[in-house]
């Protein structure tokens, strides 16, 4: 029942520009960072200053603005960490995770056409 919650929720947000599938995806996860945040949320970080050290050097103002959105869609939850201080973790739903095979997929391609680049290893 949640994933179809989650599910309506992206229906009903207002980004679409057509009824093009691949257009209306783009929309949520095209840009420059946001399947890089799905990545390391899918390898096991779930905390801001995680994603900031993941290595691609995302400016903070933009991974603020990109988990937003993602929770916005319904693919990310933000919740309050257990602690003293007021963080928060980040985690996939069931939503989000039906991108990691979109994400292995882009992965492979990279790994085996393009020279030089790896398979992430997974946190922890």
């Amino acid at each position: 029942m949640a994933v179809r919650a989650e599910r309506e929720r992206l229906r009903a947000m207002s980004f679409k520009r057509s009824d093009c599938a691949l257009a209306c995806t783009l929309d949520v996860i095209g840009d420059k960072w946001t399947l890089l945040i799905v990545r390391d949320l899918l390898l096991g970080c779930s905390s801001y200053s995680e994603f900031l050290e993941a290595g691609e050097g995302i400016p903070t103002n933009i991974l603020a603005r990109r988990l937003w959105r993602l929770e916005q869609a319904g693919l990310v939850e933000k919740r309050r960490s257990h602690g003293r201080r007021q963080r928060f973790e980040y985690s996939l739903t069931g939503v989000g995770r039906r991108l990691a095979p979109v994400v292995g997929a882009l992965v492979e391609w990279g790994r085996t056409q393009i020279s030089g680049t790896r398979r992430r290893a997974r946190k922890g």
